[in-house]
């Protein structure tokens, strides 16, 4: 199955990311279910299909909340991971936090049942562990928990089975100790690319649980390095810099979008992802912004056209870093933040919530690069806990 990149990982918007020179004509239809980008993965992808319109949902409803808190913004983060840390926070929560947490992921728990929704995260995960070839791709989740506090094994065994946790003892009163154990980690699994990812821990934390993504892929149709050259780069209406700007010809898909005034490119990755370069008229990036969603995604692939083009598409790395507590409140996970949570399925007391979410996220975009990799993405997110009398803790 050919997977929409961004709408499964990431979604990154940059005011200005890609220029083409298109012909008015030589044009032709193109199927954009042509079976030599699709593969089919039996259960596992009906399990996953029914996860796709909430968490398509649920990621551009943070985009928006994101651009807003983030105007005039570059911005990058990936969705998938955030909506399965919480997803699995879920196993432990009960009565109104666990269905604001659902909720806040974009599931109507009057149409999907809870446990469909671990069962597509589970397939989902494994699936994401077993790209097919030309891609290397690893996601994956651990807990670390103060020796005196014991999780439910219901919890535990759920979460290892649903959500491939991996759990570790960490002792949160050395604070400096538990830092390198938990950033070491976190490293080792992102192949040395997101480092201190935890940092000023407080040591009344209790519990720390982590989620990570690792992407590496080489483009179907690779840039040529010898045709990268410096060109200008609108970074606004005002502004230009000279960045290396990769260069190809040739017959890409291609959909111009009247109503949203943008064009779209889709390129292919070797193996099972795609990536689509949306270029918004001057103007319009506002309300490209405000608009976007799994319908527009959607109409764009249905409506894709094999055109020749000249192809142009920065070289370039992007990072995002965001405490994202307030953003999830917003969007309906409320109680998770308060005294009034419920996680006693993760212990047993219903003394514990959530103090902080930190996600970061960065993504490295070249030629070929000398692996060869063309696209590197790597990603984690962390969410504390602490017992109920201790304060909130702001960075």
């Amino acid at each position: 199955m050919k997977v929409t990149f961004y709408l499964s990982l990431l979604l990154a918007g940059f005011h200005t990311v890609a220029h083409t020179q298109l012909p008015p004509s030589d044009r032709s239809g193109h199927d954009p279910n042509d079976p030599k980008h699709h593969v089919h993965h039996g259960g596992e992808a009906i399990a996953c299909l029914k996860l796709v319109p909430n968490n398509a949902d649920f990621a551009f409803q943070l985009f928006r909340e994101v651009t807003q808190e983030a105007p005039n913004k570059n911005i990058f983060f990936s969705p998938v991971s955030i909506s399965s840390a919480f997803a699995m926070l879920a196993l432990g929560a009960r009565s109104a936090t666990q269905s604001q947490i659902l909720e806040g992921l974009a599931f109507n728990i009057t149409e999907i049942q809870e446990e469909e929704i671990h069962e597509g995260f589970q397939n989902l995960i494994h699936m994401l562990n077993h790209p097919e070839g030309g891609v290397q791709l690893n996601m994956g989740n651990a807990i670390f928990v103060t020796e005196k506090l014991k999780l439910q094994k219901k919890f535990s065994d759920d979460a290892k089975a649903l959500y491939q946790v991996e759990a570790f003892t960490t002792d949160f009163n050395k604070p400096t100790e538990a830092e390198k154990q938990i950033n070491d980690y976190i490293e080792r699994k992102t192949h040395g690319k997101i480092t201190n990812l935890v940092k000023d821990m407080d040591p009344q934390t209790v519990m720390l649980l982590a989620s990570f993504v690792f992407f590496k892929g080489s483009w179907e149709k690779p840039f040529k390095p010898e045709h990268t050259e410096e060109r200008e780069f609108y970074v606004d209406a005002e502004t230009t810099v000279k960045v290396p700007m990769m260069h190809q010809m040739g017959r890409f898909d291609f959909y111009f979008d009247e109503e949203l005034s943008c064009t779209v490119v889709r390129l292919h990755y070797n193996g099972s992802a795609t990536a689509f370069l949306v270029l918004p008229a001057k103007g319009k990036m506002k309300h490209l912004e405000q608009t976007l969603d799994k319908e527009t995604i959607q109409k764009w692939s249905d409506h894709l056209l094999q055109s020749s083009m000249n192809l142009y598409f920065p070289r370039f790395s992007i990072s995002g870093s965001y405490e994202i507590s307030n953003t999830l409140r917003k969007m309906g996970i409320v109680d998770v933040f308060t005294n009034q949570a419920d996680l006693s399925g993760i212990t047993g007391t219903s003394e514990l919530k959530v103090s902080q979410v930190v996600h970061k996220a960065c993504l490295d975009v070249d030629e070929k690069g000398a692996e060869p990799v063309s696209c590197r993405l790597v990603e984690g997110i962390i969410y504390s806990l602490m017992k109920e009398s201790t304060s909130l803790r702001r960075d």
